[in-house]
């Protein structure tokens, strides 16, 4: 799955990890930034605290070690599609995909409309391409209603607690330990039991 920030696997994909982990159906994780952006430039150590949370995120969620990468792209100014550095990622996520057997992949749904969400969705698009597969793409939401058209579809319920502890690992996004900066509202910490989905249909 790609997932824009870190905490957005957590909130939007948490279940439909655990799931697809529990049947050894995991390929992996890719974080398309690093959450840089959350808090004020210079923060210290921001960078590497991010990643450190969503690496224990991600192993809550699967209860087993799974394989993490980083695009390393900047938080908040995605590359455009016509870039060196999306053409760069598409490929590489494509060798990814062709090497690792990948047929699923879940992204960021374009209607959350920030920005990275859009590009990680444009990049699936592209990765798939590059792949060479016959590569089934559906997209989760974060912030907002989906934008994507295909079939709609719930994960199998997860345990509430699972989710909760995955959440609690973003301690940068849910308390003053990093100081001023984003703090994920309240209503976005009532974690759901399950994921919804969207198997996308995108003409190649």
């Amino acid at each position: 799955m790609i997932a824009p920030h870190p905490d957005d696997e957590t909130l939007g994909a948490g279940a439909l990890i655990h799931h697809a982990a529990a049947r050894n159906r995991l390929g992996g994780v890719v974080f398309l930034t690093d959450g840089g952006g959350s808090h004020p430039q210079g923060t210290p150590h921001l960078r590497t605290v991010r990643r450190r949370e969503a690496r224990r995120a991600v192993g809550l969620l699967a209860e087993y070690p799974v394989p993490i990468d980083w695009l390393g792209w900047a938080d908040g100014n995605p590359s455009h599609e016509a870039s060196t550095t999306f053409d760069r990622s598409a490929r590489q996520l494509g060798i990814m995909i062709r090497n690792r057997r990948i047929d699923a992949l879940a992204v960021s749904d374009p209607g959350d409309r920030h920005c990275d969400h859009v590009a990680a969705f444009r990049l699936a698009i592209a990765a798939r391409d590059q792949s060479r597969r016959a590569l089934q793409i559906f997209t989760y939401s974060v912030w907002h209603e989906p934008a994507s058209r295909g079939t709609r579809f719930a994960t199998p319920v997860m345990p509430c607690g699972v989710r909760r502890r995955a959440l609690s690992a973003h301690r940068s996004q849910l308390t003053p330990s990093m100081g001023e900066g984003f703090r994920l509202p309240k209503p976005m910490r009532r974690m759901a039991s399950s994921d919804q989905l969207i198997a996308v249909d995108w003409p190649r």
